[in-house]
């Protein structure tokens, strides 16, 4: 495929085409929220902090909806990978480029930070003794299937948005391909509408994981501290 192309090496690591557009997408994005938070203004802000806090404000009711007690604590995660899967979504309306996340290796990227930021939020919410005491619960025999869900969870995540922005493209390309220059414009409407869907469904399925594992542990905790408390 075009966009598992090497484009160069470093030592005995090829560096895809896929790559390169990432640290493009990362540096592009990096440099804006530089240049649009340099001159921020309470009393007076321009229509870029305008633009740029109804954002922020949108992705935290979103998470407020799932986790509102916790909405402060997962914006920079949450948020932070909301924005780059949808802009790597978007990236292959333009000519010459190819979406990121239409590459398993993204995806799965993406996915394994998902299942280490869960396990992340867990301990940091009830503690490591109780996170782990989770997966022993109701009973130890269920440790295996516990863990296997979790491995079976995050390849679903990777291979489900992966699926998609490839099938995505590729419709597009054969829509193109028999109509020419006739059907453009519903086409690039109706791409952008499914890649922000795709972002948005993906970063709603990360926040529904990472809320489940805290309030499992918090549960967990809860149920504990009754027993002790219980006790003669």
């Amino acid at each position: 495929m075009e966009a598992l192309s090497v484009v160069f090496s470093i030592g005995p690591f090829a560096i895809t085409r896929t790559v390169v557009t990432t640290w493009g997408i990362l540096l592009v994005l990096g440099f804006g929220c530089w240049l649009a938070t340099r001159r921020l203004s309470v009393e007076q802000p321009g229509m870029m902090q305008s633009a740029l806090e109804g954002v922020v404000q949108a992705i935290d009711s979103a998470i407020a909806t799932v986790l509102a007690e916790r909405s402060t604590l997962l914006l920079p995660f949450v948020g932070t990978l909301w924005i780059f899967v949808a802009v790597a979504n978007l990236i292959g309306l333009i000519p010459g480029l190819h979406a990121p996340t239409g590459d398993l290796s993204t995806t799965m990227a993406l996915a394994t930070l998902v299942f280490l930021s869960v396990h992340w939020y867990g301990i940091r919410s009830a503690g490591l003794r109780a996170y782990l005491r989770h997966y022993l619960s109701p009973s130890p025999v269920l440790l295996p299937f516990h863990i296997l869900g979790e491995f079976s969870r995050t390849l679903a995540l990777a291979v489900r948005l992966f699926g998609n922005i490839m099938s995505l493209e590729m419709a597009a390309l054969l829509v193109l391909l028999v109509a020419g220059l006739l059907v453009p414009v519903p086409v690039l409407m109706l791409h952008v509408i499914e890649a922000l869907v795709q972002a948005y469904i993906f970063g709603m399925l990360v926040l529904i994981y990472i809320a489940g594992g805290m309030q499992s542990q918090a549960e967990q905790t809860s149920t504990h501290s009754n027993k002790e408390g219980n006790k003669p």
